[in-house]
């Protein structure tokens, strides 16, 4: 199923705006963005989206790198440590600790 317009840009609107060293799960953008059961969409949208967005900055809800990332998860977790998120050796980061929450959202 192929998301509406208004809902992609709504995606790459927040995941635009993660801060470096923050991070985001698919189902929070999907819940902001109007569609709490959407984190799968979110996922694709993350897959096939615009490359110049900050997606190495969403994560599944318990912290883990996203299966599908590309070069994978290894390659996700190089890039969140160059912002100086500390992951553990199974590559999960502090998800209450790190999520960022967009105020005006």
């Amino acid at each position: 199923m192929e998301p509406d317009a208004q809902f992609k840009e709504a995606v790459y609107a927040v995941v635009a705006r993660i801060p470096a060293g923050r991070v985001m799960t698919y189902g929070q953008i999907a819940a902001l963005c109007g569609s709490p059961r959407a984190a799968r969409i979110v996922g694709g949208l993350a897959h096939f989206g615009p490359v110049g967005l900050p997606w190495q900055r969403v994560v599944n809800k318990t912290g883990g790198m996203a299966s599908g990332y590309p070069g994978g998860q290894a390659h996700q977790a190089e890039l969140l440590t160059q912002e100086g998120i500390v992951l553990d050796a199974s590559l999960h980061l502090d998800i209450d600790r790190l999520m960022w929450w967009p105020e005006d959202l």
